[in-house]
């Protein structure tokens, strides 16, 4: 994981569209927005899907062609062997993480030849059994998709996890719903909290909404992960690209977090900040004389009033001021002082 308190992932996905120029290209955006990891999807069409599944609705809508299938639309857009090291190598030569998704146990294996610092779990394969005890066996740390899981499934799929002898702190869970994009109404980012309380276990979101207040709100709730879908261009043909982030909005999202990480980074003691406590005195109010008085004479509480500056006797103490005689001669509108009473 990289120094932030919040992992911010931004997820290339399939949008290269079997260009390793574009994946090149969305590497670039990914660093120039700032983002700690560069996230592709590893996979073999025939290893996750049969021939005869149709499309999701989404991805019907977004690639239009007269083939119905998945299959031939993932076809076109996996990614050869090589193109995992070269980017790689070129993710580490810029300064960015280099993650993929594994779909398969094929792929498993050559992202884990690879050398990733860590494994990422889609939401798809939350209740593969075979496929998590492989991940688990890599003895690597695990961020987790649960989009359209119950809390029994992820509890399921964590406990197979665990029981392979992955350790709860190198596990973060992903709330996420697996919809392209998702409904405002269908976020329930509250979930993301309960899965963190009721399971005691590090948890982050996964967004699929349109726009970037999303996963900021999921900061400020407590996210130590945050993926998100970009692209190039959200006109380019593709199941994604739709849904998905261009790279200023990208850019402008890991800004808003990394402000917002900041803004949550505090001890939770309520005391003034460095940075207003010259403005105490300027905003807050003393005792003041309403009117001169002359040596000897006793305040009363129509001789007062609270005014700016705030350095002097504060209104809190007026009791102690009330009943007490000047000490000097005092004009009309003179600051008070404890040395001005007797």
């Amino acid at each position: 994981m990289k120094p932030h308190k919040v992992t911010i992932i931004a997820e290339a996905g399939v949008n290269h569209n079997g260009s390793f120029e574009k994946a090149k290209q969305l590497v670039d955006a990914a660093v120039a927005a700032g983002a700690d990891y560069v996230k592709f999807q590893t996979f073999k069409a025939e290893k996750i899907v049969s021939k005869l599944a149709k499309k999701a609705a989404y991805q019907a809508k977004n690639v239009i062609d007269t083939d119905e299938s998945q299959f031939s639309m993932l076809k076109k857009l996996e990614m050869p062997d090589e193109w995992h090291f070269q980017l790689y190598d070129y993710c580490n030569e810029n300064g960015i993480g280099f993650l993929s998704t594994p779909f398969d146990e094929e792929s498993l294996e050559l992202l884990d030849k690879i050398g990733m610092d860590l494994f990422k779990i889609p939401s798809g394969e939350i209740t593969n059994k075979p496929y998590l005890e492989l991940i688990a066996k890599k003895g690597k740390p695990v961020i987790m998709s649960t989009g359209m899981a119950t809390f029994e499934e992820v509890n399921q799929a964590l406990t197979v996890l665990l029981n392979q002898n992955v350790k709860r702190e190198d596990v973060t869970i992903l709330h996420c719903n697996t919809q392209y994009p998702t409904p405002f109404e269908d976020v329930n980012l509250m979930a993301m909290v309960s899965l963190k309380n009721s399971l005691n276990i590090k948890t982050g979101y996964s967004d699929h909404t349109l726009g970037i207040e999303v996963p900021i709100a999921a900061v400020a709730l407590g996210a130590t992960v945050i993926e998100k879908h970009f692209t190039l261009n959200r006109d380019l043909p593709g199941p994604d690209h739709k849904a998905s982030l261009e790279p200023e909005e990208l850019k402008n999202m890991v800004s808003a977090i990394r402000n917002i990480e900041m803004a949550i980074s505090g001890d939770g003691k309520k005391e003034p900040s460095k940075s207003e406590i010259s403005n105490i005195s300027v905003a807050r109010k003393s005792l003041h004389l309403k009117k001169s008085l002359k040596k000897g004479e006793m305040i009363k509480m129509e001789d007062i009033v609270s005014l700016r500056p705030g350095d002097g006797i504060s209104p809190m103490q007026i009791d102690q001021v009330i009943g007490k005689q000047i000490s000097r001669n005092l004009s009309e509108g003179s600051k008070i002082s404890w040395s001005d009473l007797k």
